[in-house]
């Protein structure tokens, strides 16, 4: 996201020191040095603590503020859930709650319009989509009709592809945990920020698991004008959240 992370961080750069993680295998760290190991959900865990633990040292602090979305946003929790202890706050931005159940709900929502619609297209290929997806074929025609949904971008066949030849099992690994079991309490505070329109983290599952979950300190923020990314397309309102979080 470094990229065009001004969009959505050049408010927040003026209330924190904003830091952009690439991640393991993605961007600068990727062209710097590819990953030796073998991508899995406990290494990317400990690759975040790492990370929050030498900007805690660099910057003299006792806890962050930590931000994830999507993926970003399973793996905060899963830091929130370890090392509670290392946040001053966690902003869950389109998380990952339940992303089996998610990709259920979502490609039944999609079937049943397609059926209403009489869509052809779209009912013979979302017809070949098994939950967990098997291939980057099945990935790509739920995500197309998915984005017809949010009316966001439809992401290009061969982008897809490529995306799921290194990151397709370890999407698959993170899918299968349930934090309505796996976390039903948290030990820091932790901030819900959700697209009323997102279908893809599915925003009916995040908001059930804000209600249960067990926080000294919750809030759940809805953008009304959003899908899967509020921070890129409520950026102002997105910026003015977190700062108000803050103060």
């Amino acid at each position: 996201m470094m990229s065009y992370a001004d969009r959505f961080t050049k408010d927040l750069q003026k209330n924190f020191i904003v830091v952009l993680w690439d991640q393991r295998d993605s961007g600068k760290t990727k062209e710097l040095n590819k990953s030796p190991q073998a991508l899995t959900v406990s290494l990317f865990i400990s690759d975040a603590i790492e990370v929050i633990q030498f900007l805690t040292n660099r910057f003299s602090q006792e806890k962050i503020f930590v931000a994830g979305h999507s993926w970003g946003g399973y793996l905060g929790l899963r830091v929130a859930v370890a090392r509670p202890e290392l946040l001053k706050g966690y902003f869950a931005i389109s998380p990952m709650i339940n992303q089996l159940e998610s990709e259920r709900l979502s490609l039944k929502v999609m079937l049943d319009k397609a059926t209403n619609e009489n869509n052809s297209n779209a009912l013979a290929e979302l017809s070949q989509v098994e939950i967990p997806f098997k291939n980057a074929r099945q990935l790509y025609y739920h995500r197309k009709w998915l984005s017809k949904l949010m009316n966001s971008t439809t992401p290009a066949r061969e982008y897809v592809e490529q995306w799921s030849a290194t990151w397709l099992s370890l999407f698959n690994e993170a899918s299968q945990t349930n934090f309505f079991e796996f976390a039903p309490e948290l030990n820091c505070p932790v901030y819900f920020l959700i697209g009323s329109n997102d279908y893809q983290t599915y925003f009916k599952l995040a908001d059930s698991y804000y209600q249960q979950v067990v926080c000294k300190e919750k809030k759940l923020y809805w953008f009304t004008q959003s899908a899967h990314s509020p921070n890129l397309t409520e950026s102002i309102r997105f910026q003015e959240v977190i700062i108000s979080i803050k103060e």
